[in-house]
């Protein structure tokens, strides 16, 4: 008896004790996930839409590919280092170059992980250790100010960087057109390479239409360029009277300037045809003459 209710107080303790050892784990799992969401909310995502928040403020940037083992390194550091972001005063984001092509482009990104320290949109590219500790003295240090910024042209908000971007997202625009021609419609990787070569062509052949046209308008031809009238040309010696409805106008009509227009025409015409005859009679007796002369020496 007595060891049968030994039995029953130790089986009751044990019914006891499961409830509770469950509501620690659902605790323990509970206060995890809270605190992984906590410190994942730390490192701010930048995006194609949001970037320009960076001209703001002062921001350390990583840019990372969820493949590269080195920025699989870099990750646990830059979690802590972004745990100090209040107390330093500093942004810590990050940027995922396989989804942000476009910003790839724009911060010239060649090596991965790279980090960018932005400070009222004035960047510079970090190339110190990448633990949390020289992040941290980085910032709290202020050694970005022994580092040169980014020439004006290289800047993001840049002309030139932003005709980048552009460029990378076309590309990116090219692969998904050419995955979805080979493996969603199944036409042949050949097929996908002589439509793209086609849109090149014709690309190419409409933008050099318009830049003929442009070009042909802002420098127009000698050949087709517009001779104004007799009417619309003054004549030497003419002056300008008040008409009376305000407009200046010539003192000679239009018909005078014609007129003298025609006369210098014929005075032209009449010197070249003077000329002409009297090469001509020239000729004629030059001609006579070696006549006369070739007469003599037969006879």
């Amino acid at each position: 008896t007595a060891h049968s209710g030994k039995m029953a107080v130790s089986a009751g303790a044990g019914a006891c004790g499961r409830p509770v050892l469950v509501l620690m784990a659902l605790q323990l799992l509970l206060w995890s996930t809270t605190s992984s969401r906590a410190e994942r909310s730390l490192v701010k995502v930048i995006t194609d839409h949001n970037w320009r928040e960076m001209l703001q403020g002062e921001w350390m940037v990583e840019f990372y590919a969820p493949w590269c083992p080195a920025c699989q390194q870099l990750q646990a550091e830059w979690n802590e280092f972004a745990e100090w972001s209040d107390d330093l005063g500093v942004n810590v984001a990050k940027v995922d170059v396989t989804e942000q092509p476009g910003l790839s482009g724009r911060f010239i990104i060649t090596a991965l992980p790279t980090i960018y320290h932005c400070k009222d949109g004035e960047f510079r590219k970090y190339q110190g250790p990448r633990m949390k500790n020289d992040f941290i003295d980085f910032i709290d240090g202020k050694k970005w100010e022994t580092i040169e910024p980014m020439y004006s042209w290289l800047q993001p908000s840049s002309f030139l960087m932003t005709s980048m971007s552009a460029l990378f997202q076309l590309s990116m625009w090219i692969r998904h057109c050419h995955n979805y021609f080979t493996e969603d419609i199944g036409i042949p990787v050949w097929g996908s390479y002589t439509i793209f070569a086609l849109m090149t062509l014709f690309s190419g052949l409409v933008l050099g239409l318009i830049l003929v046209f442009v070009a042909d308008y802002v420098l127009p031809s000698r050949r087709y360029k517009h001779q104004p009238h007799c009417s619309e040309r003054k004549t030497p010696g003419s002056k300008l009277l008040q008409s009376k409805d305000g407009h200046l106008q010539d003192e000679a009509n239009e018909d005078g300037q014609c007129s003298y227009e025609r006369k210098s025409s014929s005075k032209r015409l009449e010197k070249t045809l003077v000329k002409d005859d009297g090469d001509h009679l020239q000729d004629t007796v030059r001609k006579r003459t070696l006549e006369y002369t070739s007469r003599t020496d037969d006879s």
